[in-house]
Protein backbone atom coordinates (compact mmCIF):
# COMPACT_ATOMS: atom_id res chain seq x y z
CA UNK A 1 0.00 0.00 0.00
CA UNK A 2 1.58 3.70 -0.63
CA UNK A 3 -0.06 6.85 1.04
CA UNK A 4 -0.62 9.47 -0.72
CA UNK A 5 0.72 12.27 1.62
CA UNK A 6 4.61 12.59 1.85
CA UNK A 7 6.62 12.68 4.81
CA UNK A 8 9.59 14.33 5.42
CA UNK A 9 12.55 12.53 7.58
CA UNK A 10 14.93 14.31 9.42
CA UNK A 11 17.65 12.85 11.10
CA UNK A 12 20.30 14.42 13.81
CA UNK A 13 22.82 14.97 17.02
CA UNK A 14 22.01 16.72 19.93
CA UNK A 15 24.32 19.88 20.61
CA UNK A 16 27.50 18.96 22.28
CA UNK A 17 27.78 18.85 25.76
CA UNK A 18 23.55 18.34 26.12
CA UNK A 19 23.48 14.96 28.16
CA UNK A 20 20.66 12.73 26.10
CA UNK A 21 18.37 12.91 28.88
CA UNK A 22 18.06 16.93 28.52
CA UNK A 23 18.05 16.77 24.68
CA UNK A 24 15.29 14.27 24.45
CA UNK A 25 13.23 16.26 27.47
CA UNK A 26 13.43 19.62 25.14
CA UNK A 27 12.69 17.68 22.22
CA UNK A 28 9.85 16.10 23.18
CA UNK A 29 8.04 18.64 25.47
CA UNK A 30 9.55 22.23 23.96
CA UNK A 31 10.04 21.32 20.31
CA UNK A 32 6.74 21.07 19.27
CA UNK A 33 5.34 24.04 20.19
CA UNK A 34 6.28 25.75 17.60
CA UNK A 35 6.00 22.73 14.51
CA UNK A 36 2.55 22.45 15.13
CA UNK A 37 2.16 25.66 13.85
CA UNK A 38 3.67 24.74 10.58
CA UNK A 39 0.99 25.33 7.70
CA UNK A 40 0.04 21.99 6.05
CA UNK A 41 1.34 19.60 8.72
CA UNK A 42 -0.54 16.73 8.69
CA UNK A 43 0.82 14.23 11.10
CA UNK A 44 3.96 14.88 13.46
CA UNK A 45 6.12 11.68 14.89
CA UNK A 46 9.51 11.72 17.13
CA UNK A 47 11.52 8.49 17.73
CA UNK A 48 13.81 8.97 20.48
CA UNK A 49 17.22 6.50 20.37
CA UNK A 50 16.04 3.91 23.27
CA UNK A 51 18.77 4.73 26.34
CA UNK A 52 20.07 1.88 26.22
CA UNK A 53 21.65 2.34 22.70
CA UNK A 54 24.04 4.79 24.74
CA UNK A 55 25.51 1.66 26.45
CA UNK A 56 28.73 0.83 23.74
CA UNK A 57 29.16 4.57 22.65
CA UNK A 58 27.52 7.07 20.81
CA UNK A 59 24.64 6.00 17.85
CA UNK A 60 24.41 7.23 14.57
CA UNK A 61 21.66 9.31 15.44
CA UNK A 62 19.88 10.42 19.18
CA UNK A 63 16.46 10.44 17.02
CA UNK A 64 14.52 11.19 13.72
CA UNK A 65 11.07 13.45 12.92
CA UNK A 66 8.68 12.30 10.61
CA UNK A 67 6.30 15.19 9.44
CA UNK A 68 3.69 14.54 6.90
CA UNK A 69 2.10 16.56 4.17
CA UNK A 70 -0.84 16.64 1.98
CA UNK A 71 2.12 17.47 -1.19
CA UNK A 72 5.34 18.51 -1.76
CA UNK A 73 4.29 22.23 -2.70
CA UNK A 74 2.99 22.44 1.19
CA UNK A 75 6.92 21.83 2.18
CA UNK A 76 8.10 24.40 -0.32
CA UNK A 77 5.60 26.99 0.51
CA UNK A 78 6.80 27.15 4.10
CA UNK A 79 10.09 29.22 3.41
CA UNK A 80 10.32 31.96 4.28
CA UNK A 81 7.31 31.90 6.61
CA UNK A 82 7.80 33.15 10.09
CA UNK A 83 6.52 29.42 12.05
CA UNK A 84 9.56 27.99 9.77
CA UNK A 85 11.95 30.22 10.86
CA UNK A 86 10.52 29.62 14.81
CA UNK A 87 11.35 26.10 13.91
CA UNK A 88 15.27 26.32 12.86
CA UNK A 89 15.66 28.80 15.73
CA UNK A 90 14.70 26.70 18.04
CA UNK A 91 16.20 23.55 16.52
CA UNK A 92 19.41 25.02 17.26
CA UNK A 93 18.72 25.37 21.00
CA UNK A 94 19.06 21.33 20.85
CA UNK A 95 20.25 19.71 17.91
CA UNK A 96 23.74 20.22 15.94
CA UNK A 97 22.58 21.39 12.71
CA UNK A 98 25.56 19.73 10.77
CA UNK A 99 24.95 16.76 11.47
CA UNK A 100 20.76 17.33 9.90
CA UNK A 101 19.90 15.27 7.11
CA UNK A 102 16.32 15.15 5.30
CA UNK A 103 14.96 12.76 2.90
CA UNK A 104 11.33 13.62 1.52
CA UNK A 105 9.41 10.17 1.01
CA UNK A 106 6.48 8.08 0.22
CA UNK A 107 5.81 5.58 2.59
CA UNK A 108 5.05 1.97 1.34
CA UNK A 109 2.99 -0.13 4.17
CA UNK A 110 4.53 -3.69 3.48
CA UNK A 111 3.29 -5.31 6.60
CA UNK A 112 0.09 -3.55 8.35
CA UNK A 113 -0.31 -3.81 11.86
CA UNK A 114 -1.34 -2.00 14.96
CA UNK A 115 1.74 -0.21 16.84
CA UNK A 116 2.94 -1.73 20.21
CA UNK A 117 1.49 0.79 22.71
CA UNK A 118 5.27 0.26 24.60
CA UNK A 119 6.44 -1.45 21.81
CA UNK A 120 9.83 -0.62 20.48
CA UNK A 121 10.65 0.79 16.53
CA UNK A 122 13.73 0.15 14.53
CA UNK A 123 14.87 2.72 12.33
CA UNK A 124 17.58 1.93 9.36
CA UNK A 125 18.66 4.50 6.57
CA UNK A 126 19.42 2.25 4.01
CA UNK A 127 21.79 3.10 0.57
CA UNK A 128 21.05 1.18 -3.04
CA UNK A 129 24.44 -0.75 -4.51
CA UNK A 130 26.63 1.52 -6.32
CA UNK A 131 25.83 1.42 -9.93
CA UNK A 132 22.07 0.22 -9.24
CA UNK A 133 19.04 2.80 -10.77
CA UNK A 134 16.80 4.28 -8.87
CA UNK A 135 13.66 2.84 -10.13
CA UNK A 136 15.17 -0.25 -9.75
CA UNK A 137 16.12 -0.29 -6.33
CA UNK A 138 12.83 1.31 -5.28
CA UNK A 139 10.96 -2.13 -7.00
CA UNK A 140 13.55 -5.09 -5.46
CA UNK A 141 13.15 -3.46 -2.22
CA UNK A 142 9.33 -2.78 -2.27
CA UNK A 143 8.46 -5.93 -4.26
CA UNK A 144 11.25 -8.95 -3.61
CA UNK A 145 12.90 -7.35 -0.37
CA UNK A 146 9.86 -6.10 1.43
CA UNK A 147 7.69 -9.46 1.27
CA UNK A 148 10.53 -11.51 2.94
CA UNK A 149 11.06 -9.35 5.69
CA UNK A 150 6.85 -8.90 6.13
CA UNK A 151 7.42 -12.60 6.92
CA UNK A 152 9.64 -12.68 10.01
CA UNK A 153 6.80 -13.59 12.61
CA UNK A 154 7.47 -11.12 15.56
CA UNK A 155 7.66 -8.03 13.07
CA UNK A 156 4.33 -6.34 13.90
CA UNK A 157 4.63 -3.42 10.99
CA UNK A 158 6.81 -2.76 8.72
CA UNK A 159 6.81 0.50 6.58
CA UNK A 160 9.49 1.66 3.41
CA UNK A 161 9.86 5.28 3.00
CA UNK A 162 11.36 5.53 -0.37
CA UNK A 163 12.83 8.98 -1.38
CA UNK A 164 10.69 10.72 -3.72
CA UNK A 165 12.26 10.09 -7.58
CA UNK A 166 12.12 13.84 -7.93
CA UNK A 167 14.93 14.48 -5.85
CA UNK A 168 17.24 12.24 -8.42
CA UNK A 169 15.75 13.95 -11.15
CA UNK A 170 16.19 17.74 -10.13
CA UNK A 171 19.78 16.25 -9.07
CA UNK A 172 19.20 16.44 -5.70
CA UNK A 173 20.21 12.75 -4.85
CA UNK A 174 19.47 12.38 -0.67
CA UNK A 175 22.07 11.27 1.73
CA UNK A 176 20.23 8.35 1.94
CA UNK A 177 18.06 6.49 -0.41
CA UNK A 178 15.41 5.38 1.75
CA UNK A 179 14.10 4.42 5.54
CA UNK A 180 13.38 1.03 6.68
CA UNK A 181 11.26 1.20 9.74
CA UNK A 182 9.94 -2.07 11.72
CA UNK A 183 8.02 -2.03 14.92
CA UNK A 184 8.34 -4.93 17.91
CA UNK A 185 6.90 -5.71 21.05
CA UNK A 186 10.22 -5.07 23.12
CA UNK A 187 13.94 -5.78 22.57
CA UNK A 188 13.94 -8.68 23.59
CA UNK A 189 11.30 -9.66 20.85
CA UNK A 190 14.03 -7.97 18.08
CA UNK A 191 16.62 -10.15 19.71
CA UNK A 192 14.37 -13.45 19.02
CA UNK A 193 14.15 -12.09 15.48
CA UNK A 194 17.69 -12.34 14.66
CA UNK A 195 17.44 -15.97 15.59
CA UNK A 196 14.88 -16.95 13.08
CA UNK A 197 15.36 -18.08 9.41
CA UNK A 198 13.24 -15.48 7.77
CA UNK A 199 15.95 -13.31 9.29
CA UNK A 200 17.98 -15.09 8.20
CA UNK A 201 16.80 -14.64 4.33
CA UNK A 202 16.79 -10.96 4.73
CA UNK A 203 20.01 -10.44 5.72
CA UNK A 204 21.45 -12.37 3.00
CA UNK A 205 18.88 -11.05 0.23
CA UNK A 206 20.23 -7.49 1.20
CA UNK A 207 23.45 -7.88 -0.66
CA UNK A 208 21.40 -7.51 -3.47
CA UNK A 209 19.99 -4.20 -3.69
CA UNK A 210 21.81 -2.40 -0.88
CA UNK A 211 25.17 -1.33 0.81
CA UNK A 212 25.79 -3.78 3.47
CA UNK A 213 25.24 -2.77 7.34
CA UNK A 214 23.00 0.28 7.26
CA UNK A 215 22.58 2.62 9.75
CA UNK A 216 20.38 2.35 12.57
CA UNK A 217 19.00 3.31 16.04
CA UNK A 218 16.61 1.90 17.79
CA UNK A 219 13.82 3.95 19.02
CA UNK A 220 10.50 4.62 21.20
CA UNK A 221 7.94 6.83 19.35
CA UNK A 222 5.95 9.28 20.31
CA UNK A 223 3.41 10.56 18.43
CA UNK A 224 2.49 14.43 18.62
CA UNK A 225 0.22 15.48 15.56
CA UNK A 226 -1.91 11.56 15.08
Amino acid sequence: MICDVVKAVSFFKRKPGMSVEAFQAYWRTRHPDVVITLPGIRRYIQSHTLLSGYRKGEPVYDGIAEVWFDETSAMRALAGTAEYAAVQADEARFIERSTMGLIVTEEHVVKDGPVPADGVKNVEVVTRKPGMPVDRFQQYWSTVHGPLAALIPVVRRYVQSHARRSAYEAGRAPRYDGVAVTWFDDTRAMRVSATTPEYARVRADEANFITREPPFIITKEHVIIP
